[in-house]
């Protein structure tokens, strides 16, 4: 039957195309990565003024005294920078690994892995399977997250990490990978510098940026704090009033609130329940008012007006800052104008399938809001949009550059970078390791062609494919001692093909595709 024989035919060149080879050795042919964190995602170490080196985030043991002595800041608004309160403290990022060790495992003393510290750990791993190498291929940019996005100082490092991995790779230009905030200081960048952007990227992937915003989250982080870890290891790690003290001076906090010039399809809100009383009657009533984001400043500076701090025996305002304001929204702006050179490619991956807060609601019918000053007291409540857990899909999405693709991964905000989906889309568009010619990233599963796509072999004879189906399901992981096929599933599928010959008769073949992958891959067919 011409039609099956056709279909086994099919499958045999799926399974060498989807064979699994160990990529260990470098292959100097790969064009260089360039990683680059998000907010928290960069290792920071303070200098004091007698030389000595502690790295204060991240650490999990003393974290919150360290945290407070030594990182939390203050904004200049004459340089736009942000320094530490103890002017004598001199944070840096360190540059062991070419880059890569101030973004791997943020901190490197925990005996057990944390999701919340192993920051690029598991991205940096898959991609020297594929073939990168530390120093040739591959390299990371850490930065001080508390800083602007647009600051000149970051910026002019950037310049010089594109500037050394291209001459460390041998003049090839560079493939970037950001991952949330990252992206909008490499758009920054992009604004500023587009002439060396241009001369030294090739092509820039960004996962899970909020190029418009994460407003819920930065809302309630400004007022409320937040957590960098969950469980246990909260309780040793920083609390959520120490980080919100730190955010209220960030410029990079401000330049992820809700862009001003973007036009919603769903406007992030901030909702209040509060008590009116009525004048004539004297009867109250409990409402609940919403504010889109440019009436809701108005209310979070009230409500941290007399928010502060003590630290040395002094005693800090720490209001919502107008200054930062100012200089965000030039940031906003800038980022709003930034434009793609034709030679660059562009990616976006976004993360879907998470409740994600984008209107944040204080008080109930039963507790309304009294006084504004209460918001940094009253636990928060979400009205949620899909996205990946902090940034929502319209903000990651809205990048407003001409995009190859844009490809949705069902993943949260953190795990996204540790995503075997989003890894095996990395390495299709990083034309990296084996080649997968069957794959689409837009679907993100194989296309298993029929001979006559791969070869045109049809075109002499009077077969025509008019549909071919098929539905595959991943049935079980299976571990082989002694190989590595740690991400090979057995799969079990059912395919079926019609073709219309000249005569006008239809022959069609159906069959049961079973791929065993225990320590040595076979295909069962059944029609």
């Amino acid at each position: 039957m011409a039609v099956l024989d056709e279909l086994i035919r099919s499958i045999e060149l799926w399974m060498r195309a989807s064979r699994k080879h160990d990529v260990n050795a470098p292959n100097p042919e790969l064009d260089p990565v360039l990683l680059v964190p998000g907010i928290g995602g960069s290792m920071l170490n303070a200098i004091d003024e007698n030389g000595k080196t502690e790295r204060v985030w991240v650490r999990i043991f003393g974290a919150d005294h360290e945290f407070r002595t030594k990182l939390w800041p203050r904004f200049d608004p004459s340089s736009g920078k942000t320094i530490s309160v103890d002017e004598k403290i001199k944070i840096e990022v360190p540059e062991d690994r070419h880059g890569l060790y101030a973004i791997d495992v943020l901190d490197p003393d925990m005996i057990i892995e944390s999701e919340g510290v192993c920051y690029y750990h598991d991205m940096i791993v898959e991609m020297i399977k594929w073939g990168y190498q530390e120093g040739k291929t591959l390299f990371g940019f850490g930065y001080d997250f508390r800083q602007s996005n647009r600051l000149q100082e970051t910026l002019d490092r950037f310049a010089s990490k594109l500037e050394s991995a291209y001459a460390s790779s041998g003049g090839k230009k560079i493939n970037v990978v950001t991952h949330s905030m990252g992206g909008l200081l490499v758009k920054c960048f992009m604004a500023l510098h587009t002439e060396i952007f241009e001369k030294y990227v090739k092509c820039w992937i960004a996962i899970a940026a909020p190029f418009q915003g994460a407003p819920g989250y930065i809302t309630s982080s400004l007022l409320n704090g937040c957590s960098f870890v969950e469980g246990l290891e909260a309780y040793f790690f920083i609390s959520k009033w120490s980080m919100q003290q730190l955010l209220l001076e960030c410029p990079s906090i401000y330049e992820l609130m809700a862009a001003p010039s973007y036009k919603w399809e769903t406007i992030p809100l901030l909702q209040l329940w509060t008590e009116k009383k009525d004048s004539e009657s004297g009867k109250s009533s409990i409402l609940l008012e919403s504010y889109d984001p440019s009436k809701s400043l108005p209310l979070m500076v009230k409500a941290l007006s007399n928010n502060a701090v003590e630290l040395g025996g002094l005693q800090i305002p720490l209001p919502l800052n107008s200054e930062i304001l100012k200089w965000a929204n030039k940031t906003h702006e800038l980022l709003a104008s930034a434009k793609l050179p034709s030679s660059v490619k562009f990616y976006n991956i976004y993360g879907t399938n998470c409740g994600t807060p984008h209107s944040v609601c204080y008080g109930g019918q039963g507790d309304p809001v009294s006084d504004l000053k209460q918001l940094l007291f009253m636990e928060p409540k979400y009205i949620c949009v899909n996205g990946d857990g902090t940034v929502p899909v319209e903000s990651a999405k809205a990048d407003g550059l001409d995009a190859i693709a844009r490809v949705g991964v069902p993943a949260d905000h953190r795990g996204i970078i540790c995503d075997r989906h989003v890894f095996r889309i990395l390495k299709h568009w990083l034309k990296a390791g084996e080649p997968d010619p069957f794959y689409n990233p837009l679907n993100d599963f194989v296309i298993l062609p029929t001979a006559f796509e791969v070869g045109n072999d049809n075109k002499d004879t009077d077969i025509h494919v008019t549909s071919v189906k098929e539905d595959w399901q991943l049935l079980f992981q299976n571990n082989c001692q002694g190989n590595n096929n740690d991400d090979l599933l057995a799969m079990v599928g059912s395919l079926s093909v019609s073709s219309e010959g000249k005569d006008g008769l239809t022959d069609e073949a159906h069959a049961t595709v079973v791929v065993q992958t225990d320590c040595g891959k076979h295909v069962e067919v059944s029609d």
